[in-house]
């Protein structure tokens, strides 16, 4: 990034002498800026939802979901159309500059429908399927819950109820013969998760149309047979449960838990109508809620329905293979009580605990058990009831020692075939016998939340806390990464600690055991590779820069979000042991969900300082989105060579706190209203960073030029009577005047002090995955060797105040990016502090006793500068914010 803003910024200052610049107005100039903000603004967004989707294609890829060939179209269909939305907006920024990408997302699409066209043909044209036949594969035909059982059915062996998965299909006839459709969707506009009242009355409407509606004869006819199929080998008709199975429940992250109805001991005559009431409960009050809050489209869920021999239940409960509250902690614990599992899953009776640890064979570790007062059961014919347990009774185990040692076992086998921990419903029939009615993945936290527990369980870690980019455990010695320069210099094996997350650092991700950063999330390029690496990596971790020495050797669980010193061996054996890179098996949608992320993930421009950086050499849809990104940041610092702004076409600051004079050019809607004249006061400048920056410039007085003797002087005499880059700067209008571009959420400052340039640029709003604050420092009036001397004096204290640095020749870049507001507003009281007082210091540069004088007296000043209350900007004036309107759209 630092190479690009420096490429960037080459001869930004040696502009055209004209009030116009390619024949433009005034007016036309400033509305090619305004349009090129906007622009800049909608490829962050979309950069983000691009990589955000890569992330949950991965998740998918090793296992963490069940999924069809829906959720490949639509998730590759979503990458990709995001990542043209980024080359659009790139080319309205640069008109017709990159137009060769449109060529290579072409060629990437191609190649991803041929991949379509491999995979399986489309078997959605079943109304029921029975249990033993589905599976993953078949996720967006008969639903996440229905595909999970029918998974246990085909490979795990273990113990399920008979019974069949009423389609995707048949849900979509039901709707279309009623005409369901646009009534669903007209009610539906009126949506919205904050009005309780109004939703309650829409789902009432939805829910009594859909009961009232005729079950299509077809559809009537698959079902009843299935029925009978499903009977006949028992000898007689029997009572039925049906559960709902909707596309995409049960997925990670997405598990719809408790929001639909299941209907229990359901006679012969009640199936079709219990079918509807299972269908309409897709909008339920709380289904509706969780689908608006999680921003999941209504046309997303179509609604499966699974239907299963009744277990008469003595006994029932939920087991989760690993403990839900602490990602370390590897005990299965079962939690059960008297009749149906209803009463545990619905959390009305207190539950039976049991605690099995794991081995050869198993252990029965604890034993909790509670007095169950009530108890959940099936009428003789028809329909559940809740009855009260009487004497003893109540106080009993629900499960024998060695019934819990057998669910334990089927769950390591069942957490086996999945790839990861599973949360399990079960039951026990009147024969003892144990059948599983539902197996989906555990959502765990990744600490231990009890309170009369640490909450690590492996000593005081070095630092904790961040985000799990890439799972797994690391071990290695600490290597602190500034510079790009530091790369060169990674050893093998060693951990990877920055402050930020660029792009570049996957240069050594092959080498790396490791990688902690302060910055950056799990949607992030590097998160990407080191997931495609299968390098652990932990990231928005405050202060690991500070508080993991270099070379010293810690082990990083990025599962368990902190890092420890030392070698943590029993740590690194447990990530070896449950090391899960797939499932038992792959099924054929993994095999096509591979082939298509070829084409997506792989990230193989790194480097953007080589030749080979370039839109041809754009082999995936992550390649698109890495080069855009970098091109985008180049266009926006080019702004001021491209576009030469007139000396009326900005007003001048009017401001009696500095003797220096500053211009502003509004872009959007950085002014608080329409500013006549040629003034503009400081109070009518509504930019968020550039009240934070003017904090840093007006904080502490300038006490002018340091003291300099005759050798300094001499230099500066010599270079300014001899310095060709000297005298050509100087012949740039735009360069004589400190021009502010600005927005409410933006600013590029081009400065110039003496002989020395500055440049700022920042965006910060609430979306902190876009937020940056960069700057660019170069040149001055002594010799070579103290212009180089002063970057890295400047360098050296940004370094110290959390920026990520590089220094080339005499030119200092810094920045910081990926934070918080309130992060993104110190920076820039930082930098506004640093353009006024590092002035002529170059003229001080041999002496480096004064060189550590001013270096001490700047940190010093900067506490106090970063300590003060930052300035609260007046209020623009009210508008939709485009953005947001055209993501709308």
């Amino acid at each position: 990034m630092f190479g690009t803003i420096k490429r960037a910024l080459t001869g930004l200052f040696a502009g055209k002498d004209s009030d116009g610049a390619q024949g433009l107005t005034e007016e036309q100039i400033q509305a090619e800026f305004k349009k090129r903000y906007h622009h800049f603004k909608l490829l962050l967004t979309a950069n983000k939802k691009a990589l955000e989707v890569m992330s949950e294609m991965e998740e998918a890829l090793n296992g963490r979901r069940a999924f069809g060939m829906a959720f490949i179209r639509a998730h590759s269909t979503a990458a990709s159309v995001n990542v043209y939305k980024i080359v659009e907006h790139l080319n309205s920024i640069a008109p017709g500059k990159y137009a060769e990408l449109y060529n290579r997302i072409k060629d990437i699409q191609r190649r991803i429908g041929d991949c379509w066209q491999q995979g399986c043909q489309d078997a959605a044209t079943a109304l029921v399927v029975p249990l033993a036949e589905a599976g993953r594969d078949m996720a967006d035909q008969v639903g996440g819950k229905m595909a999970g059982l029918g998974e246990i059915v085909r490979r795990a062996g273990l113990p399920v109820p008979p019974g069949f998965a009423v389609t995707a299909r048949a849900y979509r006839r039901l709707v279309e013969e009623n005409d369901l459709k646009d009534e669903i969707n007209r009610l539906l506009q009126t949506a919205g998760p904050d009005d309780q009242r109004n939703l309650l009355i829409l789902s009432s409407q939805i829910r009594n149309k859909i009961t009232d509606a005729k079950v299509p004869d077809d559809v009537a006819a698959a079902i009843l047979e299935a029925y009978e199929a499903l009977w006949r080998p028992l000898g007689r008709p029997v009572p039925v449960s049906l559960r709902s199975s909707a596309l995409g429940e049960d997925e990670a992250g997405q598990t719809f838990a408790g929001q639909f109805s299941s209907k229990l001991n359901v006679g012969p005559d009640d199936i079709l109508q219990s079918y509807k009431e299972v269908l309409a409960s897709k909008y339920s009050p709380q289904a509706m809620t969780y689908r608006l809050n999680r921003g999941i489209p209504d046309e997303d869920v179509a609604m499966c329905v699974g239907v299963m021999a009744m277990v008469d239940a003595v006994a029932g409960g939920v087991i989760y293979s690993r403990n839900p509250l602490d990602i370390r902690d590897d005990a299965i614990r079962i939690h059960s009580a008297l009749g149906l599992p209803k009463s545990v899953v619905d959390g009305s009776v207190a539950t039976d605990e049991f605690v099995v640890r794991r081995g050869e064979p198993p252990v029965l570790a604890e034993r909790h058990i509670r007095r169950k007062d009530q108890v959940f059961v099936c009428l003789p014919g028809e329909g559940v009831c809740r009855m009260e347990t009487t004497g003893d009774r109540a106080g009993e185990p629900s499960l024998t020692d060695a019934q819990a040692l057998a669910l334990g076992e089927a769950a390591v086998r069942l957490e086996s075939m999945y790839g990861a921990p599973v949360d399990v419903e079960w039951a026990v029939d009147t024969s003892g016998a144990i059948m599983f009615l539902q197996c989906r993945e555990l959502v765990q936290l990744p600490g231990g939340a009890a309170p009369d527990r640490p909450r690590r369980v492996h000593g005081q870690p070095l630092v904790a806390d961040g985000v799990t980019a890439s799972p797994g455990v690391g071990c290695g010695p600490v290597f602190v990464v500034r510079r790009e320069a530091d790369l060169l210099r990674f050893p093998r094996g060693g951990v990877l600690v920055a402050i930020e997350a660029p792009p570049r650092y996957a240069s050594v991700i092959d080498m790396a055991a490791a990688i902690v950063t302060e910055k950056g999330g799990a949607a992030g390029h590097l998160a990407n590779v080191a997931r495609e690496f299968r390098v652990p990596a932990l990231m928005g971790v405050p202060g690991a820069t500070t508080l993991l020495a270099p070379g010293a050797e810690v082990t990083v669980d990025a599962d368990g979000r902190a890092v420890y010193p030392g070698r943590v061996q029993e740590l690194l054996d447990a990530a070896e042991a449950e090391r899960r890179p797939a499932p038992e098996r792959q099924t054929p949608m993994h095999a096509i969900l591979r082939r298509v992320m070829d084409q997506i993930t792989p990230l193989h421009l790194i480097d953007p300082n080589v030749p080979e950086f370039a839109p041809e050499n754009c082999r995936t849809l992550h390649d698109i989105t890495r080069f855009c990104h970098e091109k985008s940041v180049t266009e926006m610092f080019a702004f001021g060579q491209e576009f030469h702004f007139s000396k009326r076409a900005a007003k001048q600051l009017k401001y009696k706190g500095t003797a220096m004079k500053w211009w502003f050019i509004n872009l959007d809607d950085g002014f608080v209203h329409d500013v006549p004249g040629k003034y503009v006061k400081l109070e009518e400048i509504c930019s968020i960073p550039v009240g934070a920056l003017w904090d840093g410039i007006v904080a502490i007085p300038w006490q002018g030029p340091p003291p300099v003797d005759g050798r300094g002087l001499m230099s500066i005499i010599a270079q300014a009577s001899t310095n060709p880059h000297l005298e050509a700067a100087a012949h740039s209008s735009f360069a004589e005047r400190n021009y502010f571009m600005v927005s409410r959420n933006y600013l590029c400052l081009s400065s110039r002090f003496g002989f020395h340039f500055c440049t700022v640029e920042a965006l910060v709003g609430d979306r902190p995955q876009e937020n940056y604050v960069s700057f660019q420092f170069k040149g001055g009036a002594a010799e070579f060797s103290r212009r180089r001397r002063r970057a890295e004096f400047v360098a050296e204290i940004l370094e110290i105040r959390g920026f990520a640095v590089e220094v080339s020749e005499d030119a200092s870049f810094a920045r910081v990016s990926v934070g918080p507001e309130d992060e993104m507003l110190t920076a820039l009281k930082v930098i506004g502090y640093m353009l006024m007082h590092t002035r002529q210091l170059d003229m001080i540069m041999h002496n480096e006793a004064m060189v550590q004088s001013y270096k001490q007296k700047i940190l010093d000043d900067l506490v106090t500068v970063v300590g003060a209350p930052t300035r609260v900007m007046p209020a623009c004036p009210v508008r939709e914010p485009e953005a947001e309107r055209e993501a709308a759209v």
